[in-house]
């Protein structure tokens, strides 16, 4: 049997204490009859990221290295990586340790079993543990309320960082946001094409914006604001 690939893609910004961690735990998961290919983006990060970063791209042959001169934002980031896709299937990974690379196969089987375009990890349906900042939590759920009753679907998790999809999903939606609104934009242009999710549930680590968090309030209300948009626009 031909061997498929995923390309995990992992924007970085300032983390130089958790990028060589989430690196070994990505390399450790085996998945059957899949090839990985590991995107790192350094947002410009102002820590030794850099550095550590490059060491690593030296000893994994599989790791691909792109690095923007300035600060972009995560949608930026996570639109190089994926102008840099060669595999079959694609996943994000933040590289904070919040989310286990170990959910890989169950992401990624729906998908190969024809079941889904699309899976989502959802933290609302799985458990989570360590900090968890209750204003983050319940804007969550309202901004997956906001994406049912705009969209009509039934996610729970709209934020979630685990978006496994079949490369082709990401090639045909012309992703245009630069920083954190390039979550609801993906799930708006997702629907709207009429691809179909699933989501499973993953177990979550919440880290304290003092570990490094860095999604805040008004990000809440630009992702409010990206639904409606692209609810009516595209």
């Amino acid at each position: 049997m031909k061997k498929e690939k995923l390309s995990i893609i992992i924007p970085v910004y300032n983390e130089e204490k958790t990028i060589t961690e989430i690196i070994k735990k990505v390399q450790a998961v085996k998945i059957p009859n899949i090839l990985k290919e590991i995107i790192i983006v350094n947002d410009c990060s102002k820590d030794n990221s850099f550095e550590i970063i490059t060491k690593l791209a030296k000893k994994y042959k599989n790791i691909k290295f792109y690095s923007h001169k300035e600060n972009k934002g995560k949608g930026a980031a996570l639109r190089t990586g994926f102008s840099h896709v060669t595999g079959d299937y694609i996943v994000i990974q933040d590289a904070d340790l919040e989310y286990n690379p170990e959910d890989f196969n169950r992401l990624i089987t729906p998908i190969r079993n024809s079941e889904a375009d699309v899976v989502y990890g959802s933290r609302m349906l799985g458990r989570i543990d360590g900090f968890q900042i209750t204003s983050h939590y319940y804007g969550n759920l309202f901004l997956s309320l906001i994406t049912r009753l705009l969209y009509g679907n039934k996610i729970t998790d709209m934020e979630t960082c685990y978006k496994m999809m079949k490369s082709e999903v990401v090639k045909n939606l012309n992703l245009k946001a630069n920083s954190f609104d390039i979550e609801p934009e993906i799930t708006a242009k997702i629907i709207k094409k009429g691809y179909k999710i699933i989501e499973i549930p993953i177990n979550y680590r919440s880290r304290s914006f003092l570990e490094g968090k860095k999604i805040h309030w008004d990000d809440g209300i630009i992702a409010m604001i990206t639904l409606i948009k692209y609810r009516f626009f595209d």
